[in-house]
């Protein structure tokens, strides 16, 4: 280290694994600019209901971390920005954030929500999987923090110069909108990079197979998530297209293992999730898990694996499925690899697809100088026994920005950046 080295440090991406390394570099007194391309933050885990194995409440897990994140006065969070620029190296980058114009005061809006409504414009939620409508101006759910909302400019009539339409400034008393707001560049100098940008997903429409988009009632994973999540668009009621309570449903496992060519490593965790969902809400609906493996790490997994079974889940191996609509059923076609193949007839297919890197992870990489893999994830230095640490000093990737991993998994690879951060100085 030269006499240049400064205390600062960049975490991009505002998930469990971020947060949790913002706030442990924060306590060691280090200055934290945490950055969160999203107008909220807690990544993926905000739109659980629970977590398994033990099947906590998400929100009782991420929600007091949240606030901890808000109230620290080492952390500067910057939600609804991303970095646009790296220079330097390990304990002198010069970093460039940009913190796009949310267009709503963060410091005089109350969150009353009182300018949703009148809004003339609406739009699918991306958040709820589209299984909701928004406003031009939105926050994304019930819950979400910072708990103000963002005017997308894309959308929005007055931004686009379509008209000179006021009607959620009309119905602010706090005078909380901003329509002149512009983004702002902000250059920060910072010691080290931790990067948790978090993952994505498998699209399912590039396995027509499935027959998703096209057999009503066969979900993702996520637009499930958001089914039975309280915070959800239905508020937890976990309901058919037509309104009636499913007495049948197949969760498919490995949705698109084979495009992709490898195990996410969490799919059948969350898919016997889904199930406690499932007999929890509707104890005697029957439940089928179509699997063509099986991915059951660790004591806690195999326990929580038996837990399922003992609910009286039935499992089923399959080499493929094909789903087809069926009047008001979806008639599945399975292949076991015998000489005759299995049909079922179930109300709601479940899709549990495979994580994957995100489309993001290819200009951050340009931007940070660090190398991905051929699927995209961002390389560690695993086989050196460095399992946060990239090519580039100075600069670490943590969670599912690295490979697919649990909450667990990321939070430990959190810590271990953390520590070789904290070696630096």
């Amino acid at each position: 280290m030269d006499e240049n080295t400064n205390n600062n440090v960049l975490v991009i991406g505002a998930g469990m694994g971020g947060i949790q390394a913002s706030l442990l570099l924060a306590e060691a007194g280090k200055q934290v600019y945490l950055v969160e391309k999203e107008p909220l933050f807690g990544g993926n885990v905000i739109k659980y209901e629970e977590v398994f194995p033990n099947m906590e409440c998400s929100t009782c897990m991420i929600a007091p971390k949240q606030q901890e994140v808000l109230q620290n006065p080492n952390i500067e969070l910057m939600t609804h920005s991303i970095v646009e620029d790296v220079q330097g190296s390990v304990g002198n980058f010069s970093v460039k954030i940009k913190k796009k114009a949310r267009y709503v005061s963060l410091v005089n809006c109350i969150g009353c929500g009182a300018c949703y409504d009148p809004c003339p414009v609406s739009l699918d939620n991306e958040f709820e999987q589209n299984l909701s409508q928004k406003k031009a101006i939105y926050i994304p759910c019930p819950g979400a923090l910072p708990n103000v909302p963002v005017i997308d400019p894309e959308y929005c009539t007055r931004l686009k110069g379509v008209d000179e339409c006021s009607a959620c400034k009309d119905s602010c008393m706090f005078e909380a909108i901003e329509y002149d707001q512009k983004d702002e560049i902000l250059d920060v100098k910072v010691t080290a990079v931790i990067v948790a940008t978090g993952f994505g997903l498998f699209d399912i429409t590039a396995a027509p197979k499935y027959g998703y988009g096209k057999v009503k009632n066969v979900y993702s994973a996520f637009e499930f998530e958001r089914l039975f999540a309280k915070n959800g668009p239905t508020e937890g009621n976990t309901v058919l297209k037509g309104g009636e309570n499913p007495n049948s449903i197949a969760i498919i496992h490995c949705v698109g293992r084979k495009e992709l060519g490898y195990c996410s490593g969490v799919c059948c965790m969350y898919s016997y999730k889904f199930s406690q969902y499932l007999k929890h809400s509707f104890p005697d609906a029957k439940v089928f898990q179509l699997y063509s493996d099986m991915c059951v790490p660790g004591k806690s997994y195999q326990k929580f694996y038996k837990q399922t079974m003992d609910k009286g889940v039935d499992f089923i191996y399959h080499e493929d499925v094909e789903v087809k609509g069926n009047g008001s059923k979806i008639k599945l076609n399975v292949k076991n690899g015998k000489d005759k193949d299995q049909e079922l007839e179930v109300d709601m297919v479940i899709l549990a697809q495979s994580l994957k890197s995100t489309e993001s992870n290819s200009e951050l990489a340009k931007i940070l100088g660090i190398e991905q893999d051929d699927k995209g994830f961002f390389v560690s230095m695993t086989e050196s026994f460095e399992p946060a640490s990239t090519a580039k000093p100075g600069i670490y990737v943590v969670g599912c920005s690295e490979a697919p991993k649990d909450v667990p998994q990321s939070i430990a690879q959190a810590e271990a950046a953390v520590g070789k951060v904290l070696a630096l100085t």
